[in-house]
């Protein structure tokens, strides 16, 4: 095949600008360019953020495309993830990747020239399990068949946990036998979090919004704890509307630079979740050094083992006991928190992006192989008529 077919170039990447999955792009194109290669990042969701704008400007290569477009998970979204997928196309036309690699659904449908890759980081139907319990309703139709026709269309299909991987398939059904299913976890640079004297409060970081998240069992439990608990990110729900919670110490959302100085300084970090793919500001509290409350759900399991303490999502009182006790023991929370530091170096963006390399390398072998059999059935066949027609 030759060294060009190996010498990977450049990568589209999709990315929404809501949560972590933009983190994670840009954790994963700052890796791919520590092996030459060239990222274009097209976002969807919403404008960038001026933390976002930054953290794209450090990225070596890197080719920012930003669009208004609503995401396949919004309300009503599907005429904007048609334009969406228009936009992608050209966009593909233009830079000429070796590999799309989408991280989303339903845009895996498209007819790409290059091989594709979807990521499942979340998707609607195992939040809704998860969350609210049962089935999600029936105006998540088109959103079932969308992913459906996007996953039928991968080469390949990534989660960053076999909690996640195996969610998936629950929900949508098992993968074509041509398409991978492949578990690349998820990484956090190694230089950016790091401890400081520690202080007393506990911390928790993302969308507030967000059921999956639990924030307001912290609520529930802040006023019955002698240290406070203080909260960063969002409030305001794309659909509109703030929710703030008294009990708790809004930080705002914070900059990436101001999300590390304050889980440097953080003792706890508190993630009752109902619902987590993978949870990279655990893996961010954890380098950090923080003792980790999660929620006893599979992938937390997973990726933290022993190197967390668990409680029940739906059971508050457990998660007060379970924060006073780090509270009143300060060899308890040291060894946890040093468990959990020793544990998030194996989340490396080195080792993230090797796996991804040799994913993509393995597409396009696949792509090549399947391009030259075609090629030969295709002169076979001309070869037969031209015999035929003598």
């Amino acid at each position: 095949m030759g060294d060009a077919l190996h010498a990977l170039g450049s990568v589209l990447m999709t990315a929404d600008t809501v949560g972590g999955v933009f983190s994670y792009a840009i954790e994963l194109a700052r890796a791919l360019a520590g092996h030459g290669v060239r990222t274009s990042l097209a976002t969807m969701g919403g404008p960038l953020s001026a933390a976002q704008c930054e953290a794209t400007a450090s990225v070596p290569g890197l080719a920012l495309f930003e669009s208004p477009y609503r995401l396949e998970w919004m309300d009503d979204p599907w005429d904007d993830v048609a334009r969406a997928g228009d936009w992608l196309l050209e966009l593909e036309e233009r830079v000429r990747p070796d590999v799309v690699h989408l991280n989303g659904y339903a845009h895996a449908a498209l007819g790409f020239r290059a091989p594709k890759l979807v990521v499942a980081h979340s998707c609607v139907l195992s939040w809704w399990s998860a969350v609210l319990g049962g089935d999600a309703p029936p105006q998540y139709d088109r959103y079932r068949r969308e992913v459906a026709r996007g996953l039928a269309a991968a080469s390949a299909v990534v989660a960053p946990t076999r909690a996640m991987l195996d969610a998936l398939l629950r929900h949508h059904g098992a993968l074509s036998r041509r398409t991978r299913a492949v578990v690349i976890p998820n990484a956090a640079d190694l230089d950016r979090f790091a401890p400081r004297p520690k202080e007393a409060f506990i911390l928790a970081v993302g969308r507030l919004w967000d059921q999956a998240k639990n924030v307001a069992s912290l609520g529930e439990v802040a006023p019955h704890l002698p240290w406070p608990i203080r909260v960063a990110g969002s409030d305001v729900h794309p659909g509109g509307g703030a929710r703030p919670i008294p009990s708790l110490e809004h930080l705002g959302v914070l900059s990436p630079s101001g999300v590390a100085d304050a889980l440097a300084r953080a003792s706890i970090y508190a993630h009752p979740a109902r619902y987590e793919p993978f949870g990279l500001s655990v893996l961010e509290a954890a380098l950090s050094g923080c003792a980790l409350v999660l929620g006893d759900i599979p992938s937390l399991r997973e990726v933290w083992r022993d190197a967390a303490v668990y409680v029940d999502p739906g059971h508050t009182e457990a998660l007060r006991r379970a924060l006073q006790t780090l509270i009143d023991a300060p060899g308890l929370r040291q060894e946890m928190a040093s468990r959990a530091r020793a544990r998030a170096f194996d989340f490396s963006p080195r080792r993230m992006a090797r796996s991804y390399l040799h994913l993509y390398g393995d597409l396009r072998r696949r792509a090549f192989a399947a391009r030259r059999s075609a090629a030969r059935e295709a002169a076979g066949a001309a070869a037969a008529a031209a015999v035929g027609g003598e």
